[in-house]
């Protein structure tokens, strides 16, 4: 018997952004990415591919002024889709780990599917800009991800030099994080609480 497919469109529409989101769970991480902002799509296929999540992103913003707005609305964007996908959460894994290398850089991310929004990061980037890309705003997109998704999300860079690779491991981890939390396990009857509900 096949599953129903766990998908979900959202859009959101505010003075500073347009952004419309299609988000597939059981995909194959496959995207279709026009963000404005390059490294950003650079860093959503990471999270799509090891995720193995399929992701359709069109977003608008006022990139004239910087990224900020852009970058915040498609992390809301997204984890309201994560939300909307998963539905009652029935059957899911809920907890995911994981550790990526990349050549000199380290990251973790741990993530609950919790239905209580918080985050945790713990790391410091060597330089404040990748490109035209504001690194600050790295910690702005896994916040309101987790906050949008009501996950609890851990991000934890334990090394590197490279700012770039930095991050990119960061966003790998969350990708196979999230890929194991919203896993399927077939032993799972109902949702994975003893309150009997994640919200």
């Amino acid at each position: 018997m096949n599953q129903p497919l766990r998908a979900s469109r959202v859009q959101r529409q505010t003075a500073e952004t347009d952004v419309s989101l299609e988000l597939v769970l059981d995909g194959t991480g496959q995207t279709d990415l026009n963000t404005g902002v390059p490294f950003l799509e650079h860093m959503l296929e990471q999270v799509a591919r090891h995720g193995r999540f399929d992701l359709t992103v069109r977003a608008k913003g006022d990139i004239e002024i910087d990224d900020h707005h852009t970058v915040e609305d498609v992390a809301i964007c997204l984890g309201r889709a994560f939300r909307e996908a998963l539905g009652d959460k029935r059957g899911i894994r809920r907890y995911g780990n994981a550790f990526v290398p990349m050549d000199e850089a380290l990251a973790q991310a741990a993530v609950d599917i919790s239905g209580r929004p918080h985050f945790e990061f713990r790391g410091e980037f060597p330089r404040s800009q990748v490109g035209t890309f504001d690194v600050e705003l790295v910690h702005e997109f896994f916040w309101k991800l987790a906050l949008e998704g009501r996950m609890t999300l851990h991000v934890i860079l334990h090394y590197g030099r490279n700012t770039h690779h930095m991050i990119e491991a960061c966003f790998k981890a969350l990708g196979r994080a999230l890929d194991e939390a919203t896993a399927l396990d077939p032993r799972i009857q109902g949702v994975p609480s003893s309150k009997g509900v994640l919200e």
